[in-house]
């Protein structure tokens, strides 16, 4: 009888000591999963809001449930009288293995997210970087892939693309063709410009602005140079230029400017 009354006794002291605790401990967890929900539904709105990409979306999201949980469930220790230094000691550990383990990993992972929200280009862009020209066909988190123009897979980790020059070739939706022709000075310049601006008045490709320039950039001993700058779409810029060039020379062949000497 004597154990049983102190077991009781025991029992209604921890009760007493712990209770309350308890008590505060689930009504915080309660509140503190309301919260996180609550936080979660004005995060994605703002996100759908600024057309943050869906991997950044679903990576933000995650990363914010998974701190606020850890930031919970520390309080919840805390109320209840836990001790956390143990606790504390172990994520650092395991914080600074993971981080020399994964030390490339994590930087093409960091680079990845910046890429997505910084968005330095898209999908469907037109790039040069890491000595490779193509179209951005995908951008994940760790890498980003290149279709080259001649039909090749390029992989390039996200950390060598966020520290290295990059150049968008259709960003601003338009590029300039540069033509330099030379002739010789018995061939007369106004001519010669005549001959160039019907040519280019009749290709479809051309934009009209900013408007056709020619001039005459140089000036040599036999023979002067005249310089042609236009404007054509940024997507599909090679075959433009290949299809100036060919109405160029058809134009002037007519014309008796270049031929066979």
């Amino acid at each position: 009888m004597n154990y049983l009354q102190k077991f009781y006794d025991q029992a209604f002291h921890w009760l007493i000591t712990f209770g309350p605790k308890i008590i505060i401990a689930i009504i915080v967890l309660i509140i503190g999963q309301w919260i996180l929900r609550l936080v979660n539904r004005w995060l994605k709105r703002v996100m759908e809001t600024r057309k943050i990409n869906a991997s950044v979306k679903t990576f933000l999201a995650n990363l914010l449930a998974v701190m606020f949980q850890v930031l919970l469930i520390m309080l919840l220790m805390q109320i209840l009288g836990i001790g956390m230094t143990l606790f504390a000691t172990l994520i650092a550990g395991f914080s600074v293995a993971a981080g020399l383990a994964l030390s490339g990993t994590l930087q093409n992972f960091a680079s990845g997210v910046l890429i997505l929200l910084l968005r330095p280009y898209k999908v469907g862009d037109n790039i040069i970087t890491q000595g490779q020209e193509g179209s951005v066909s995908s951008i994940q988190l760790f890498y980003t892939v290149i279709l080259t123009f001649d039909n090749k897979t390029v992989i390039v980790p996200n950390s060598k693309l966020s520290n290295e020059i990059i150049l968008n070739l259709s960003r601003q939706g338009k590029r300039r063709v540069d033509i330099e022709l030379k002739f010789k000075y018995n061939n007369e310049y106004e001519k010669i410009k005549e001959i160039i601006t019907v040519a280019f008045s009749s290709l479809n490709n051309i934009l009209k602005e900013p408007a056709l320039r020619i001039g005459i950039s140089k000036l040599d001993a036999d023979n002067y140079s005249v310089i042609i700058n236009t404007w054509i779409p940024a997507h599909g810029f090679e075959d433009g230029r290949l299809l100036i060039n060919e109405k160029l020379m058809s134009e002037l062949r007519k014309a008796g400017l270049i031929g066979a000497s």
